[in-house]
């Protein structure tokens, strides 16, 4: 019985890595990478000379027979691009196949962005629920954040600098004007943390959009919420019409969460769809 190990590697700074990280890699038989121009880079920094193999989303079903077939003969490890393997990176189906054929799965701890983000951002770290990339469809976004409106949980997010306003005004459309964190560049030269409300972030990256890679930690809904004032209401009827067409199932999903009656939110998104 072989090994596949999980090994983190580093976020931004090269010298974020274990030394228990820098023996496995040059330990095992085989390294599969994400992206084996990013990976080559570190094991060159460190010395190591080992077998290099791709392993991404559009060959990860053809890889992993093979990589099966390369745990019978000793032990492989993956690796993301940084951080921690398996975090919206390849992963979960190889070592789903690897539990399967029998082999032991051990993960080498280290550095991961969205634990950074929440440890260094002043927001709650008792509970919290990481969300990844919110989905591109506008629909299947609205869904999501539907489901994210009344959990009292710090919300972890991931995204791409060119997408961020868009995400944060989705943000502020579902949740409301929540404390927002936003990490750029961890562990870089540039790193950096802008603090403020959902608010604050859209007006201050409308003016500036930001570079770099980017985690968003955003405060979980409270537990004793005071009423939306009309203009959320309706910004929240406009966004949840463009998903539900059945106003009455839409009235009592905002009563919950705006502390208005339902009946007379029916009434607003009645008007609203009639004259659009």
């Amino acid at each position: 019985m072989s090994t596949l190990y999980l090994v983190a590697t580093p976020i931004g700074n090269l010298a974020d890595i274990t030394f228990r990280a820098i023996e496995i890699l040059k330990q095992v038989s085989l390294i599969a990478a994400e992206d084996t121009r990013v990976t080559q880079k570190l094991l060159n920094h460190y010395q190591i000379r080992n077998r290099l193999i791709s392993f991404y989303d559009q060959n990860e079903s053809r890889r992993i027979p093979l990589l099966l077939e390369a745990l019978q003969n000793g032990d492989v490890a993956l690796v993301s691009d940084s951080g921690t393997p398996g975090l919206n990176d390849p992963g979960f189906e190889l070592v789903n196949a690897a539990i399967a054929a029998g082999h032991r799965v051990s993960p080498i701890p280290g550095p991961c962005a969205p634990i950074a983000a929440l440890v260094a951002s002043g927001l709650p770290t008792d509970h919290f629920l990481y969300v990844g990339f919110l989905p591109r469809k506008t629909s299947e976004r609205n869904q999501t954040l539907e489901k994210l409106v009344s959990l009292p949980y710090t919300l972890i997010l991931l995204e791409a600098p060119h997408r961020l306003l868009k995400t944060l005004t989705s943000l502020y459309h579902a949740l409301g004007n929540r404390r927002v964190v936003i990490a750029r560049e961890l562990t870089k030269l540039y790193e950096e943390f802008w603090r403020g409300d959902l608010a604050q972030a859209i007006e201050s990256f409308s003016v500036q959009p930001p570079r770099g890679e980017i985690t968003l930690v955003i405060e979980g809904a409270s537990q004793s919420k005071p009423p939306w004032d009309e203009t959320r209401l309706l910004e929240a009827i406009r966004l949840h019409l463009q998903s539900r067409t059945n106003l009455k199932e839409l009235a009592n999903h905002l009563a919950t969460e705006s502390g208005w009656q339902s009946r007379e939110i029916y009434r607003r998104a009645l008007q609203i769809k009639h004259s659009t």
